[in-house]
């Protein structure tokens, strides 16, 4: 086993080296979104506990914004802990918060990447939410690659509130409900989703080998090409990104249709 693993080692950077010779620069994605998915499962696998596979997944975050970085992305979009992540029992959920605002913090200290919280920031402990809002705020002047961290994140809660968003904005400017629906269109709902501004996802990648998006950029992906992985996240390398990315740009976009 020992020495099968060393030869991937003296192999796979040659391997990489011919891939990314063939990566054309214009067939490149320029939005990115991750489902970073397979941390318990590591975890398990390895005989360690859960927060142990959260650690692990956290650690390997920069590396792949380095990789983003490398191909020229210029938006990536990490989805971090989903609304339902929100029902896991305190004993995860609390270390796993703890994480995660480390993580973000250390993407703070790099000075490289704009922080954009993405999600129901009010559905998160006070703490948290306050954290991502710092992180923002910090970020803000940083000419680097935009990044968004999905925490407190569902598609379904995203609409919901993007339409809350338009309706009270529509009745602050003194419009009613009839006014509304006739003008109504979708366009106005995109402008109040949490990416409000932003290019939608060109790719979205999961990893662990789960095929769905489970409510992932809903709205947002739905002219976006698919890239299902096998590897869990924790153990997600740059072949395996750089694959991500040839399989994208061989693909023919038909843009939904």
């Amino acid at each position: 086993m020992r020495a099968r693993q060393r030869v991937k080692r003296l192999l796979y950077p040659a391997y990489e080296a011919r891939i990314t010779r063939f990566l054309p620069d214009e067939a490149l994605p320029k939005h990115v979104g991750v489902m970073l998915d397979g941390n318990r499962r590591w975890a398990k696998a390895v005989g360690r506990d859960t927060a142990h596979g959260h650690r692990a997944g956290a650690a390997n975050i920069e590396p792949l914004l380095g990789w983003c970085e490398e191909f020229g992305i210029e938006v990536v979009t990490l989805w971090l802990l989903s609304t339902d992540n929100l029902n896991r029992p305190e004993q995860e959920l609390v270390p796993l918060l703890g994480i995660i605002e480390e993580a973000v913090a250390s993407l703070v200290d790099q000075r490289r990447w704009r922080i954009h919280p993405v999600g129901a920031l009010d559905l998160l402990p006070a703490r948290t939410a306050q954290r991502l809002k710092e992180a923002e705020e910090a970020t803000r002047d940083v000419d680097g690659m935009l990044v968004n961290v999905a925490v407190g994140y569902g598609g379904r809660q995203e609409i919901a509130d993007a339409v809350k968003s338009m309706l009270v904005d529509a009745s602050a400017r003194g419009l009613s409900i009839d006014e509304v629906a006739q003008t109504l269109d979708v366009e106005h709902i995109a402008e109040h989703l949490y990416t409000k501004g932003q290019p939608d996802p060109d790719l979205v990648i999961r990893t662990s080998g789960e095929q769905r998006l489970g409510g992932f950029l809903l709205w947002q992906s739905a002219k976006s090409e698919f890239y299902f992985c096998e590897a869990l996240w924790p153990e997600f390398r740059r072949v395996d990104f750089i694959r991500a990315l040839r399989a994208y740009a061989a693909r023919e976009r038909r843009f939904g249709a």
